[in-house]
């Protein structure tokens, strides 16, 4: 008798096939997840730093963005860059800036340049467990954009050698290092290409090279950048000195600051060059000048008023002094026997405005001077004042011919500058007694010849950066002009109504900044000097 067992039965046998295929088909199936699974935690860990974890890992990288939502206040003390010298050496610092430069040295080593408006700063990474400072940190700098925002820990050292490429003399030993916020790989303009200076090219060239220069178009293309410039950031500190001393000086004075409004009915100063616009279904215009409402509150009993505000030109002017927008710094005030007296306000303001520049403003003049070259201004303690004709007469003895009776055209005016220069050794002078023809219609006659006028232009090196002049202050002169010079009268008739209420003589004068700040600084373009200009051909950015 066989000992073997007999055979199973085939439903046994298919029964067993069958859940061994599914055991499988399991197998797999747990393993795929097992797979996933493994994958999911592997993502949620952090990369690996180099051949081995990074136990100063916490001292550097990008800060998440919730974290700088004004998430909370640390109560951590910020240096300015600015700030940094040699008293500090040695001291635990924190402070923020842009990244200017990055320079690798070796992976153990690298040189990062903040930079804080106009102050720079050089940091140093150097691997070492005593600083806390990895090779994995070093190379988190390195990969950082030129121009990421980056918050930096350490302490101040002096360096062995002047620094030439930073303007504090010290250096920042980095034990933290942490960027807020990262700039694009490739910027649209580089900032050292933007702030070199005509002497670097013509160095370049004389050497073979080639460098990148950064048009006036690219230039306002990219603002914000090209505003980072240390030449940008001096000139609009400048111009933030003019304006403050504008104002001091004439509070001072006792002149009272006003807000006119810039939406108008009709023309400010005559003409079709005014910006047209719908007011609620009625015909308006954006205001040339606050020019009547400067009157209209002298009539109001102010006495002395000022302001600073947007002023709109609808010029098809590209040149390189116009703007279709533009800052204003107007005066109005009440004149008791003559015009001379508004005369002798513009001379004591603007001395003061020169010599607080010159005084106060060293650093911002050497850093414009370094890129923009220029000689200071020649002025005068007593400011020369000249006649129309006195200056047309220079002119014809020089050779050149002026329309009579005509206003002065840009090439005459810089003649007469240089003229002037020569003769009188002052670079900004007043020209009065203009033709009544190149006035505006509120310009009040001279006395003695109603073809001139009692008015003055003012002019620095060679360019006249202020109008001005006695007001007529009568309605019915005042109408008579108005009509004369082209204008509806119905459009201004509530500023011709002021002047029925009883009105004082007066007379005033307005200034474009940025044509004063242009000027002082011998600059060649307006354009530098506005913060965001608008000409004829540019409305963004």
């Amino acid at each position: 008798m066989s000992s073997e067992p007999p055979p199973a039965p085939a439903e046994e046998l298919a029964a067993d096939f069958s859940a061994a295929t599914i055991s499988k088909k399991q197998l797999k199936k747990d393993a795929r997840k097992a797979e996933k699974a493994a994958q999911r935690q592997q993502q949620q860990q952090p990369p690996p730093q180099g051949d081995d974890e990074d136990p100063y890992a916490s001292n550097y990288g990008d800060v998440p963005v919730e974290e700088i939502q004004s998430k909370a206040i640390s109560g951590r003390s910020w240096t300015g860059i600015g700030d940094l010298d040699e008293s500090a050496e040695g001291r635990p610092v924190l402070i923020r800036g842009a990244a200017q430069a990055i320079r690798p040295v070796s992976k153990k080593m690298a040189f990062v340049v903040l930079r804080q408006s106009m102050s720079t700063v050089q940091c140093v990474l150097v691997a070492s467990a005593d600083a806390g400072v990895s090779t994995q940190m070093v190379r988190f700098a390195t990969s950082l954009s030129k121009e990421s925002i980056v918050d930096v820990e350490g302490v101040v050292s002096l360096p062995k050698e002047p620094l030439k490429a930073t303007t504090q003399q010290v250096e920042i030993q980095v034990r933290k290092l942490y960027c807020i916020n990262r700039a694009i790989p490739t910027l649209p303009i580089n900032l050292e290409d933007a702030a070199r200076s005509e002497a670097e090219f013509e160095r370049a060239e004389q050497a073979g090279e080639k460098l990148v220069r950064v048009g006036q178009d690219t230039r306002l293309n990219y603002r914000a950048i090209d505003l980072r410039t240390p030449a940008n950031q001096a000139i609009f500190r400048i111009q933030c000195q003019v304006e403050n001393k504008f104002r001091e000086f004439l509070l001072s004075m006792n002149f009272v600051g006003i807000h006119s409004p810039k939406l108008i009915s009709g023309s400010s100063e005559g003409g079709a060059a005014v910006f047209k616009l719908q007011y609620n279904g009625q015909p308006a215009c954006l205001a040339q000048s606050p020019q009547l409402y400067k009157q209209m509150s002298i009539c109001g009993g102010f006495e002395r008023v000022f302001e600073v505000g947007p002023v709109f030109r609808a010029e098809n002017s590209n040149t390189h002094r116009h703007l279709c927008e533009f800052v204003g710094l107007d005066a109005e005030m009440e004149i008791k026997e003559h015009y001379f007296e508004v005369c002798d306000i513009i001379d004591g303001l603007f001395v003061a405005i020169f010599k607080h520049l010159n005084e106060n403003c060293k650093k911002e003049l050497e850093t414009i001077n370094r890129q923009y070259p220029f000689e200071p201004l020649k002025y005068l303690e007593k400011t020369l004042k000249l006649t129309y004709d006195e200056g047309i007469q220079m002119l014809k003895e020089a050779g050149t011919e002026i329309e009579p009776m005509g206003d002065l055209n840009t090439e005459a005016e810089k003649k007469l500058g240089r003229l002037v220069k020569e003769k009188y050794g002052t670079e900004f002078f007043i020209l009065y007694r203009y033709p009544l023809a190149v006035r505006p219609f509120y310009t009040m006659p001279c006395y003695d010849n109603p073809a001139y006028t009692n008015s003055f232009d003012v002019f620095i090196r060679g360019e006249e950066i202020i109008s001005g002049a006695q007001r007529i202050h009568t309605p019915e002169l005042l109408t008579k002009r108005a009509i004369e010079c082209g204008i509806d009268a119905s459009t201004i008739a509530s500023y011709i109504e002021s002047f029925t209420y009883g009105a004082p003589p007066h007379g005033g004068f307005g200034v474009g900044l940025e044509r004063v700040v242009m000027l002082f600084c011998a600059l060649n373009n307006i354009r530098k000097t506005s913060l965001f200009p608008r000409d004829p051909q540019r409305l963004v950015p």
